[in-house]
């Protein structure tokens, strides 16, 4: 009888070495993402916050939120930069929480991969411990899991969940707007993580562009433009919320501008968005170009150079854009809340884009 070699979790595709060196590396960033009311540190079997801190408040709102960055992803693998889509992930979680108001307090992270390149792990939580920075949260945790025979060896997906706090009576959302308020855009820094499938099918299957093309409109190559970084709004939006009136916040991802803005629309009223107060980047017009797509559908497919909006009533316009141009924030006023007319829909873009 011919010797057998027993079955093995390696022989199976999963590193469990290659796992425990991925966490050694990625420590130091977790470490830099903190906050005081973190209770230890990373390899622990869940992540602990000490919620005495919320004692403060009258009546403290834990607002949570999850999300990922979809076929962004793609592109990180393809140009082998990991360090940034992190970035995206943190963006895509703790700008929903601070939509309503509340402050983001702490995330975790989901890293599926294919086969554990640990650099390669370490390189993609040092882009969220970044993230978690620039949000003013911390990473209190997260978990690496290998999936080989579902993933290709180079193949990964990123995930997240975070959680935040708002007082109850500071809670931000339609009840609050009402007739003649503004609404203010504040600008996207790009694609954002959103609609990369249909800008991937334009530009790789329709057009054949190759990542590294330089494409003059964008003053670098194809593959940076696409993997510029998500904006994360949150500190802006609550320097904007402690400093004067805000009644409402739409984060604009999946859907584009009109559906998630009508998300915070009351029933009654209507917002009128004009498109002539500004001019998307070059992406946007390339990618409608590239594939022949209708306005329509970019329209509800990306954010057209809008990453947040921030509905204020009138008399907090001028403080509000003193505010976000203090803070880097590119923003106008783009439309206004009108009472709604039988029939109509909550938003309603209009006019065309400045050139």
């Amino acid at each position: 009888m011919s010797e057998t070699t027993g079955a093995s979790y390696a022989a199976a595709g999963v590193d469990i070495e290659a796992g425990d060196r991925a966490v050694t590396l990625m420590k130091e960033w977790v470490r830099k993402a903190t906050r005081p009311e973190v209770v230890g540190g990373i390899g622990g079997f869940a992540g602990l916050f000490d919620a005495s801190a919320l004692k403060r408040y009258e009546r403290p709102l834990l607002a949570s939120a999850t999300d990922g960055v979809g076929t962004k992803v793609d592109i990180a693998r393809r140009m082998g930069v990991y360090d940034t889509i992190g970035h995206d992930l943190v963006g895509m979680v703790v700008d929903d929480l601070v939509v309503c108001g509340a402050e983001p307090l702490f995330m975790t992270d989901y890293i599926c991969v294919g086969k554990v390149h640990p650099e390669r792990v370490a390189a993609i939580v040092k882009g969220i411990a970044e993230g978690c920075v620039l949000a003013g949260c911390a990473l209190v945790g997260g978990e690496t899991a290998e999936h080989p025979g579902l993933l290709g060896a180079d193949e990964f997906d990123v995930a997240g969940a975070g959680t935040g706090v708002v007082e109850a009576d500071g809670l931000l959302g339609a009840d609050r707007i009402r007739t003649g308020d503004a609404v203010i855009a504040i600008e996207s820094s790009g694609l954002h993580s959103n609609g990369y499938s249909l800008v991937r099918h334009v530009v790789f299957d329709r057009a054949g562009w190759a990542l590294d093309r330089q494409v003059e409109e964008f003053g670098r190559t194809l593959g940076e433009e696409l993997l510029e970084p998500t904006r994360i709004y949150s500190l802006d939006c609550l320097a904007l919320a402690r400093t004067t009136e805000v009644h409402a916040f739409s984060h604009i991802t999946g859907g584009g501008l009109a559906a998630n803005l009508a998300r915070v629309v009351p029933d009654g009223l209507h917002a009128t968005v004009d498109r002539s107060t500004w001019t998307p980047g070059p992406v946007f017009s390339t990618v409608g170009e590239l594939g022949g797509v209708e306005r329509l559908e970019l329209e509800r497919t990306l954010n057209m150079g809008v990453g947040m909006i921030a509905v204020v009533p009138q008399e907090s316009v001028e403080v509000a854009l003193t505010v976000l141009a203090d803070r880097g924030a590119g923003a106008w006023v783009a439309g206004e809340i009108t009472a709604r007319e039988s029939g109509a829909a909550a938003v309603e873009l209009v006019g065309d884009y400045a050139r």
